[in-house]
């Protein structure tokens, strides 16, 4: 019996001296977590959660100048269908004289698990340098992979992707009805040196309205085709060109051919195209077109030369992210014939917390050259099945968000999902 309450005795200390180191080790931990880099990471698509219980070394933030690491995440696509992600780690405060960019690329056929899981690896990467400069860096192992040694790509498809797709909807009820069918084909073939694509599609929708004993029955039509060449010059200059064949019963146009060489510069680097743009494209095109009804000029087919010019502008950076693109064109037979358009959308963020959302567009039209000339009737006004007659065309929208708070945003929590978060609605 003595032996016994001995054993129990010595297992007790055992166990509270592992709870006790647990319990210290945890409050060490702690302490640690108090002085890690504060991040931000910018990038309203990830899956944040997944990056906080993957990356636990570091704190999160929710607002950018609460931050020691702004973490900028961009994309843009490549040529087999997938994305580049670039990640630049912008040091601030103590850690200004750390700036890193890292990239990796995912493949189409990869799933959001595989994506996530790449984005995660290279964050852990980007994050090493700034808590390499902080207690917590003690608790930091890093392990090394046997590097592969680069060998030459062979590619048995020689760089082409191809896109196949099909799609079909019905919506009815038991006085209406809606159908539409519609196929897509792209084959695309992206190297450094040049890029190539081309595009099939096809439209047909039909809907169906009964008012009294009446069916009234409204139809759409459209197929097109667009190719693109474009031959890399130097970080600056391309050339090219454009094609693209269509028919639409929407613009009356039974066919239409427009081939249009082009050039484009681009005013900073190709190379910083993930971060920011200036490109200014030139094309001059010839076009044919074929129509189905005889136009408000009197014109069953035509034959045009046109040009346009082009200036686009992208910017992402800490502050938030700038697009805006201004094009104009017109006819050389007639040059009243024209058409231009602006374009833009800007994310700012004001001061902590605030941030600003803008989104609008403008285009002057006097280049509706295929109008045709008996009109449309009210059923296809109210469908939108035929184009009409403007001179201008706008859309624009604004919005303000205000969050405060808590700064921090460490706590993962996924029961009963996101619900009973609260919003404001105002409807005017």
């Amino acid at each position: 019996m003595k032996r016994l309450v001995f054993i129990l005795f010595v297992l007790s200390l055992v166990c509270a001296g592992g709870i006790q180191s647990s319990f210290a080790q945890e409050l060490d931990i702690d302490e640690l977590k108090k002085d890690a880099p504060k991040v931000y990471i910018d990038c309203p698509t990830c899956d944040i959660d997944y990056i906080r219980k993957e990356i636990t070394f570091v704190n999160y933030v929710r607002d950018r100048k609460e931050a020691d690491v702004h973490v900028l995440i961009t994309t843009q696509p490549t040529g087999g269908g997938g994305k580049e992600y670039t990640l630049s780690f912008i040091g601030r405060g103590e850690f200004a004289d750390i700036n890193s960019t890292l990239r990796f690329f995912t493949q189409k056929t990869e799933t959001e698990d595989e994506i996530r899981k790449n984005l995660v690896k290279t964050l852990k990467m980007g994050l090493v340098s700034f808590a390499a400069n902080t207690p917590i860096c003690d608790r930091i192992s890093v392990d090394f992979k046997e590097e592969v040694k680069p060998t030459a790509v062979e590619d048995k498809w020689d760089f082409w992707v191809f896109s196949l797709s099909g799609h079909s909807l019905l919506n009815g009820q038991s006085t209406t009805n809606m159908a539409s069918i519609s196929g897509n084909f792209s084959a695309n073939r992206v190297t450094p040196e040049s890029k190539l694509r081309m595009g099939l599609s096809a439209r047909y929708s039909e809907n169906n309205f009964e008012i009294e004993d009446t069916t009234i029955s409204s139809t759409s039509d459209s197929k097109s085709f667009s190719g693109l060449y474009v031959k890399s010059i130097n970080d600056h200059w391309s050339v090219g060109g454009f094609l693209k064949l269509s028919s639409s019963t929407y613009k009356n146009i039974q066919f239409t051919a427009a081939p249009s060489p082009a050039v484009e510069y681009n005013f900073f680097p190709y190379s910083e195209s993930t971060r920011r743009q200036l490109r200014c494209l030139y094309r001059i095109g010839y076009s044919f077109s074929n129509y189905m009804e005889e136009t408000i000029f009197e014109k069953i087919k035509e034959n045009l030369l046109y040009e346009s010019l082009s200036f686009t502008l992208e910017l992402k950076e800490p502050w938030g992210s700038i697009s805006t693109s201004l094009e104009g064109s017109h006819y050389f037979r007639d040059f009243s014939k024209n058409r231009l358009a602006l374009s833009g959308d800007l994310s700012l963020r004001l001061i902590k917390g605030l941030s600003l959302n803008v989104f609008g567009s403008y285009s002057r039209i006097h280049d509706q050259l295929s109008l045709p000339k008996a009109g449309a009737s009210y059923e296809e006004i109210l469908l939108r099945r035929k184009e009409l007659a403007t001179d201008y065309s706008y859309f624009a929208y604004i919005g303000l968000s205000y969050t405060f708070g808590s700064i921090y945003s460490n706590v993962v929590n996924p029961r009963f999902g996101n619900g009973g978060e609260g919003s404001t609605i105002i409807i005017h």
